[in-house]
């Protein structure tokens, strides 16, 4: 994409009670982020982590969830951009008085007493003419629960409740608002001002941020992302996207453990009203494997070997759920207990009830992240760096347990709250868990059941193309016995499970094709022949799109796929962000971003390039 800003129209301070979720940029300090509408108003932020009960939440409800207001109060347009190369956020203000714009940035810093501070920089500047601005800062600490109060020493706002306590430090004059703060100010051509949070308490006490001094960090922050982005190896045709995606999966990274959460967001509905709305926050072994694969594709070895560390930490053979030796997620510390429950208070995004924190999901059995797993940690073997000894025991340990267990039924790689069945991809990624564990033992000469493995695979295998194989659909199916298409399927070629010019190959892409794409959109399955336990429909799933460009790809129908990537790339937003569904009129759905979107669009630009050569 070459143009990356986005224009709406602004009345002034007032907004609408939900802007759209395509409308927000993301900002971020490698603990936690903050979505910025297309306005200017930061309303999503969790402090001081991922996990954490939010401080800003208008978007989950626009009365009680709290949010910080900055823009020009003149009517007119606005544009969203990533300052080049880097998760630097600029939203400008253009109105017949002037134009003017925030820089949004959280700085990364290496010193201790600063990583506590967690500080949001919100720095206000007149390029042309002169602007009139307005500040509203309303925090609701613990999900709009707790009640907090205001202490306003002059340019130092204390804001305190039970459990948390934030400064707020500003260069033009704040003034009280009932237990909020706001600030009216204008600027003439030239000139800025500067907001600065901390979240404060023990030995981080409030400190102010200078005009300078937020140049300063403004510069640091810059380089920063520019140093880390000058890593990748890149070089293809749709680098700007490619380095896009890249930069928010760092986004997406927990740098205390070197966790990656699927999305930074909790309960952006997959429909409006519907109750698909599920709390991303947390680690996905599934979804953080794939992301050490798209980075690892990108030249990135520094987060795949964070993550390793924190596989070998907190993801071992001898912990786990009742189901297994792993859990399905973990929270961004390692730890296993991740209670749902629902917050009534809230009324959702536009209305979709219920807003969940935690996830339900955590105790279900999805044995297709074994693979994932395997597969990530071959690959961190083969093109970063040799994995120890005692990570290779771990991985013999979970080898060992899918040997035993591999024919479960289970809830699959979806999540279905329906019931367990025997789902082909959950076979098929039980195959690439012992497949991947063979080829790393056998290149390395590392001891290992070799017989037993092998017997284990080939089994696997044999089953899937006798039971998952539908001769009366021409193609293979959701689970045995069924007769529902599945996308998840799509990588069936992906994992080199089946050569992707095998002939039933074909025939099962071609009633992909027909029954689950639209207009290179691809839905997961149709919930109305396989019911999965919810309510309602949802959008198409964008990991499913890119995952159909790749199979495509290498199936040799690459202007075919060419066509579809470059379709999917209109979807994104202004800023080259994905959620995790598209709408039916192309609105984007689901919590955001999502970094199975993203790090599937890595791959396919990454097989798609190289296929046109």
């Amino acid at each position: 994409m070459a143009d990356t800003s986005h224009t709406s129209t602004s009345e002034g301070p007032g907004r609408n009670r939900y802007i759209p979720i395509a409308e927000h940029g993301l900002i971020g300090d490698l603990q936690s982020v903050a979505l910025v509408a297309t306005d200017g108003t930061i309303d999503w932020y969790c402090c001081p982590s991922f996990d954490a009960p939010s401080v800003f939440a208008s978007i989950l409800d626009a009365e009680r969830g709290g949010c910080f207001e900055l823009a020009a109060t003149l009517p007119g347009r606005t544009k969203q951009f990533y300052f080049p190369d880097t998760n630097v956020l600029i939203t400008r203000f253009f109105t017949d008085e002037g134009v003017g714009e925030v820089q949004d940035f959280m700085p990364i810093s290496g010193e201790s007493a600063e990583v506590q501070r967690h500080r949001l920089i919100r720095r206000v500047l007149c390029v042309r003419g002169s602007l009139p601005f307005r500040a509203r800062v309303a925090p609701r600490f613990d999900y709009g629960t707790q009640q907090h109060t205001l202490r306003l020493l002059g340019d130092v706002a204390i804001f305190d409740c039970a459990t948390s306590k934030l400064a707020l430090t500003s260069t033009v004059t704040m003034e009280a608002d009932g237990a909020d703060v706001r600030a009216d100010f204008k600027l003439a051509e030239g000139e800025s001002a500067v907001f600065a949070m901390d979240q404060v308490g023990g030995d981080v006490v409030p400190r102010r941020c200078p005009g300078l001094e937020a140049e300063e960090q403004f510069g640091k922050t810059v380089a920063y992302w520019r140093r880390w982005l000058s890593a990748s190896k890149y070089r293809g045709r749709w680098r700007e996207m490619v380095h896009r995606s890249a930069l928010t999966l760092k986004l997406l990274t927990y740098a205390p453990t070197g966790a990656i959460v699927a999305a930074p967001t909790t309960s952006l509905p997959e429909q409006l009203g519907g109750e698909r709305n599920w709390d991303y926050r947390y680690v996905w072994v599934r979804d953080a494997a794939f992301c050490v694969y798209a980075l690892l594709r990108l030249g990135f070895t520094s987060e795949a070997e964070a993550f390793m560390q924190f596989v070998s930490r907190h993801i071992t053979p001898g912990d786990g759920c009742r189901s297994g030796p792993l859990q399905i997620m973990y929270g961004i510390d390692g730890r296993t207990d991740l209670p749902e429950c629902e917050l009534r208070h809230l009324e959702g995004y536009e209305g979709s009830a219920p807003v969940r924190v935690g996830n339900g999901a955590a105790e279900q059995l999805q044995l297709d992240i074994y693979g994932a797993l395997i597969d990530s940690i071959y690959l961190y073997d083969k093109w970063a760096q040799p994995i120890s000894s005692a990570q290779w025991d771990d991985v013999c340990g979970l080898v060992h347990w899918v040997c035993e267990h591999w024919d479960q039924p289970d809830e699959g790689i979806w999540e279905t709250r329906g019931g367990r069945k025997n789902f082909l991809y959950s076979r098929l990624m039980c195959w690439v868990a012992i497949e991947r564990a063979i080829r790393m033992a056998n290149r390395r000469g590392l001891p290992a059941d070799l017989a037993r493995w092998q017997e284990a695979r080939d089994k696997i295998y044999r089953r899937i193309m006798q039971r998952g194989w539908s001769e009366e659909r021409r193609a293979f199916v959701q689970y045995e016995g069924g007769d529902v298409l599945d996308a998840a399927l799509l990588m069936m070629p992906l994992t080199r499970f089946i050569a992707p010019t095998d002939p039933k190959w074909l025939s099962t892409l071609d009633a992909l094709t027909h029954e689950l794409v639209s207009d290179s959109l691809v839905y997961r399955y149709d919930p109305l022949a396989a019911p999965d336990g919810l309510h309602g429909d949802e959008g198409t799933f964008s990991i499913c799109s890119f995952w159909y460009v790749e199979a495509m790809v290498r199936a040799g129908r690459v202007d075919e796929a060419r066509l579809a990537f470059e379709k999917m790339l209109t979807y994104a937003n202004h800023l080259g962000l994905y959620a995790e569904e598209i709408g039916h009129t192309g609105e984007q759905q689901g919590n955001f971003p999502q970094a199975f979107t993203h790090l599937a669009l890595i791959s396919a630009a990454f097989n798609l390039d190289k296929a046109l050569g």
